[in-house]
């Protein structure tokens, strides 16, 4: 039988975005032992970035998923980081991430959560995809948590939204981004199968 650290290393997970979820995510994966990391996003690290994103200040201007394939690297030496600088829509979330075990959503935008949602679902029943929603603001520690739809999971308070009342502040950021790192590791570690026939939107 595999040690727990054994199925993390022989696993893949996709991170969708490279953001403020999506990178402490990516780090959280590394620093717990995950074998290979799939990291898409088309953007560059901004200074404006550095408060909630796990960039630093000389990776500004970079593209981010080498600047993060980078970081991601000096803290596990081991890590297979597969990096894509590209804008995912369906057909690229499809021939990217076709390898990975589960698939984190790490977008900003509503239209762009659903659409890998959708595309996940139906493309790749057997996949997981952890998702992240209502992480703006500050406070509300009670008010995160994590709920299982079929084979998807969200991480967040589901609420609150992003305005300039309640920014993105990093210790909520990173906190939702735990929360999806550490359910990534419970679907591995404990073997979790993904619900057939049913409907990801059903409570």
């Amino acid at each position: 039988m595999k040690s727990k650290l054994e199925k993390l290393k022989g696993t893949c997970v996709g991170i969708a975005g490279c953001g403020g979820l999506g990178s402490n995510c990516a780090m959280a994966l590394a620093r717990a032992g995950v074998g290979r990391l799939v990291i898409a996003d088309f953007d560059v690290v901004t200074a404006a970035n550095l408060d909630r994103q796990y960039y630093f200040l000389d990776q500004v201007g970079r593209k981010k998923v080498e600047a993060l394939a980078e970081n991601l690297r000096r803290v596990n030496p081991d890590i297979v980081v597969e990096a894509h600088d590209l804008h995912l829509g369906p057909d690229e979330v499809v021939r990217v991430f076709r390898d990975c075990r589960v698939i984190v959503e790490a977008f900003d935008a509503a239209d762009m959560k659903l659409m890998i949602i959708e595309t996940v679902s139906e493309h790749f029943p057997d996949k997981f995809i952890v998702a992240g929603s209502g992480l703006a603001g500050y406070g509300g520690n009670n008010e995160l948590r994590t709920r299982r739809l079929g084979s998807l999971f969200i991480c967040g308070d589901e609420q609150s939204e992003v305005s300039d009342e309640l920014p993105p502040l990093a210790p909520r950021v990173a906190a939702v981004a735990a929360l999806q790192a550490n359910q990534v590791l419970e679907i591995v570690l404990d073997d979790l199968e993904p619900a057939r026939g049913e409907d990801v939107w059903d409570e």
